[in-house]
């Protein structure tokens, strides 16, 4: 049927509306499509500048921290102090400061690999528990490395070795003895927790062994206040207890038959890690290969040289 002009013209309208849409909806996908990648990369940019902003670790390359858990009062091992001087470090939760032998090795631990330092006080009886639990990364705190502990935890090679002394008050009857026979009769103590307590005061033939104080400062204190004839300890903190109590004397038996019977075991100290953190275990003891007894010698030297007279 021939169409008319009106008609036409309609037709002609339509046509020329199908194509602008048709047109739109072609290009437009292209175009979409771009602007989405350009924001998705800017938002992705933007995601990157947040983290290294926010100082993620992973992305900024920020230090790992290394956690270590001790007592602070186990002088010339460790002890707190009030501020920073002889380069004392902040103990956390705290507004005390940590120094001592165990604090001088866990800076050289942190300074060669590379980490920041962060010291955690513990009772002494905490200290494993703490590791187990994952509050400490490592325990810096003068432990001997027994068959009993390595049940529970590792330990890295040893960071000193420290022999087993008596300590005497000057006057005591005791003050002469030549070996552990001399000892016999005395009324004795040490800290708990120890080989000094459970191995060696029962070598003591008929003493009167004490409860065991809580810490080493308490056992330098039941001496120095009579409660007691003597306390075993190691050479260290027997060091460290004469610069403290003047009237102390220190008796070492020689390390044969006439000094108390412990295993290397028993007097190499270690630093102990969470069972199975080898990763960690062989990052400390690649520190501790290249220093000697020496090193660790002048070290403690110099730990007692700068202790507090109160820890």
């Amino acid at each position: 049927m021939k169409k008319t002009a009106r008609q036409l013209a309609a037709l002609a309208m339509a046509a020329v509306t199908l194509l602008s849409l048709s047109a739109c909806g072609g290009g437009s996908a292209p175009e979409t499509k771009a602007a989405a990648g350009n924001e998705a990369a800017g938002s992705e940019a933007a995601k990157e500048e947040a983290k290294a902003e926010s100082g993620d670790t992973e992305e900024s390359g920020e230090k790992k921290v290394l956690r270590v858990a001790m007592e602070c009062a186990y002088a010339p091992y460790n002890w707190s102090q009030p501020d920073d001087s002889n380069g004392a470090v902040p103990i956390a939760d705290s507004n005390e400061f940590a120094y001592g032998y165990d604090v001088m090795m866990a800076k050289k631990i942190c300074e060669e690999l590379d980490y920041d330092l962060q010291i955690v006080r513990l009772d002494w009886d905490s200290l494993i528990p703490a590791l187990q639990s994952g509050q400490a990364d490592c325990v810096i705190a003068g432990q001997s490395i027994t068959a009993e502990r390595l049940q529970a935890v590792d330990f890295s090679e040893p960071y000193y070795y420290a022999s087993i002394v008596t300590l005497v008050k000057k006057g005591s009857k005791y003050e002469n003895a030549k070996s552990v026979a001399d000892l016999a009769g005395a009324t004795c103590t040490s800290q708990q927790s120890t080989i000094w307590y459970q191995n060696c005061l029962p070598q003591i033939e008929d003493a009167n062994i004490l409860a065991a104080t809580a810490s080493a400062p308490d056992m330098l204190m039941s001496l120095n206040a009579d409660k007691c004839d003597l306390v075993v300890t190691d050479q260290p903190t027997g060091k460290g207890a004469l610069v403290a109590y003047p009237d102390f004397v220190m008796l070492e038996f020689g390390g044969g038959e006439d000094d108390f019977q412990v295993t290397e075991e028993d007097i190499n100290i270690g630093i102990s890690i969470k069972k199975g953190n080898t990763e960690l275990k062989t990052a400390i003891d690649s520190v501790l290969g290249k220093m000697t007894k020496d090193d660790f010698s002048d070290m403690m030297d110099e730990a007692i040289s700068v202790q507090p007279l109160a820890n």
